[in-house]
């Protein structure tokens, strides 16, 4: 099995995050590293993902969505200006 180097995919803009998803008390850069290398996570859709894709081409808005390994879901959404990154909760959203 070869190295995977995951390299950031677009802009991140600012970047901030809900008083949901500090409350979490997980590393969220990790999952911000994730999302700005076009992992958009294990609990988006097939269609989801392939709409990531597609934002990234025409310069819509990216979404992704991460269980965290408290069972917690996590969302992030980049802008489609690029100038802002949140990380949230689905609740919160």
């Amino acid at each position: 099995m070869g190295i995977h180097l995951m390299q950031p995919r677009f802009p991140l803009g600012k970047t901030y995050a809900t008083p949901g998803a500090l409350a979490l008390d997980v590393d969220l850069s990790a999952y911000l590293r994730r999302h700005h290398c076009g992992d958009w996570g294990e609990e988006l859709c097939a269609e989801d993902k392939q709409a990531n894709e597609d934002a990234l081409k025409f310069g819509t808005r990216l979404l992704s969505c991460y269980r965290t390994a408290k069972g917690a879901r996590l969302y992030i959404i980049t802008e489609a200006t690029r100038e802002m990154t949140t990380v949230l909760l689905p609740e919160e959203y």
